[in-house]
């Protein structure tokens, strides 16, 4: 039989994840940063009001907290459902990541490349704060997103000081 595959959340994942699990951690991807530099138009925003979520993007001294979730149920159908749900910018990856519990593990990582058609790139953080004070989705309010990160994060023990920022200024 073989070992169900890992999911790293590093975004909306962490408190949304819509699929079955038999194991959720905290978890830490090295050489990655979280940054709000992918534009979202299906989500969290519009074709013509597109709002901002978080990719990854290297840097060799960075470290990203988010959870892993050890699939359950159909594997398959999970990840056809996730390549859906991240369809707007984000590739598969596979990564190594350190549980909670010290494992190491390979996971698969959704990543919005800096080649595809909705990645902003560095943005001013007051510049990404009123566009997500704008922006609204199928998926709710940008600002909910940003938000609800934030809290996700601080439960998990952790600051991320560029979802901080921008919550912040959001909060304001």
């Amino acid at each position: 039989m073989a070992i169900a595959p890992w999911i790293f959340a590093y975004g909306s994942l962490i408190w949304r994840p819509d699929f079955a699990w038999q194991d959720r951690q905290p978890a830490v991807l090295r050489g990655w940063k979280r940054r709000f530099w992918q534009l979202s138009t299906d989500h969290r925003g519009t074709p013509s009001q597109p709002g901002r979520v978080v990719t990854l993007v290297p840097d060799a001294q960075a470290e990203c907290v988010g959870v892993a979730f050890q699939l359950a149920g159909d594997v398959e159908a999970t990840l056809a459902a996730l390549d859906y749900r991240e369809k707007d910018g984000y590739d598969r990856q596979k990564l190594a990541i350190e549980l909670q519990d010290q494992r190491q593990v390979t996971a698969i990582v959704y990543v919005a490349q800096a080649q595809n058609p909705r990645f902003a790139g560095p943005t001013p953080v007051p510049t990404i704060a009123d566009q997500v004070r704008r922006s609204h989705g199928p998926s709710g309010s940008n600002t909910e997103y940003v938000l609800r990160l934030d809290q996700a994060l601080t439960a998990l023990g952790w600051e991320d000081p560029h979802v901080r920022a921008i919550a912040s200024l959001i909060a304001a």
